[in-house]
């Protein structure tokens, strides 16, 4: 089985843009965003926009798509304008994607400011029926990432992203995605070949490997538990080769397509080195 591997692709020139860059990059998955990622505004894409993007992706060597959402987007954020906002603009991002046929739309579960976790929870959940209510027969799935847990932001327990799903009224619309550097900073020990076998497990009891479409590969700047996301290169940084040894020779997780969000120029050129790197590590 050849993974399916890349990285975030900029969107410079639009979608389409996005597939030629990681097509001369060699890459077989990528994420995009479909919009400004600082802005909750979106005009509409064009027919040509999306027709261009359908053509090139079709004959292209990039199997797997995932859009990541605005970093404004706070599904359970305590002022009621804010959460308004968030809950259109993550409407209009599934649309996006929806017309552009991706498959998930990535979004961290949201900052509780405050309200206390449960609560947080319970709001982010609520959100989530609104979107899923305004876009009904959407095939694009709604896909939580695992977090760090700085701050007040929830999802860095499996428990929280299970409990958002249950809370769901329709679970079959949800997706989830693990970050690497993400759940190493929450605590879960990834880098030691026992402990990682214990927290694929753990993941597994919980929210079940079914619902893991997409792994972010990202090693981390900061240790163990230390609740901080500071992405590094592979190898670079707390998780270091080892870690990444165990993810790259998991037969569990051997289909499931791996994204890197490590930092990057223009040109890419440290996504194509942090991919050999990691490819390097399959044992033959």
């Amino acid at each position: 089985m050849k993974h399916l591997i890349g990285a975030h692709t900029f969107v410079s020139g639009g979608p389409a843009s996005a597939v030629e860059a990681a097509e001369k990059l060699g890459f077989t998955a990528m994420q995009i965003f479909t919009k400004n990622n600082n802005q909750y505004f979106a005009r509409d894409l064009t027919e040509e926009e999306i027709s261009a993007y359908k053509e090139k992706l079709s004959k292209s060597n990039i199997k797997f798509v995932v859009s990541h959402d605005s970093y404004l987007i706070n599904l359970c954020a305590k002022d009621p304008v804010g959460l308004e906002k968030s809950r259109s603009a993550f409407v209009k991002e599934l649309e996006r994607c929806e017309q552009l046929g991706i498959p998930h739309l990535n979004f961290h579960p949201g900052a509780h400011t405050g309200q206390g976790e449960e609560e947080g929870i319970r709001i982010i959940a609520e959100s989530l029926n609104f979107a899923h209510e305004k876009t009904k027969g959407f095939k694009t799935k709604s896909m939580l990432e695992a977090t760090a847990g700085q701050g007040t932001a929830l999802g860095y327990k499996f428990e929280h992203l299970k409990k958002i799903i249950n809370l769901v009224d329709e679970p079959d619309r949800m997706s989830v995605c693990i970050d690497t550097a993400h759940i190493w900073a929450a605590g879960y020990n990834i880098r030691d070949p026992k402990e990682y076998k214990k927290v694929i497990k753990e993941f597994d009891d919980i929210v079940g490997l079914e619902r893991l479409q997409c792994i972010h590969m990202n090693d981390s700047k900061k240790d163990l538990g230390s609740r901080v996301d500071r992405h590094d290169h592979i190898g670079k940084g707390f998780i270091g080769l080892e870690g990444f040894t165990n993810i790259m020779n998991d037969k569990k997780l051997e289909k499931v397509p791996k994204i890197l969000e490590t930092p990057k120029e223009k040109d890419q050129k440290e996504d194509v080195e942090n991919i050999k790197t990691l490819l390097s590590l399959v044992k033959k």
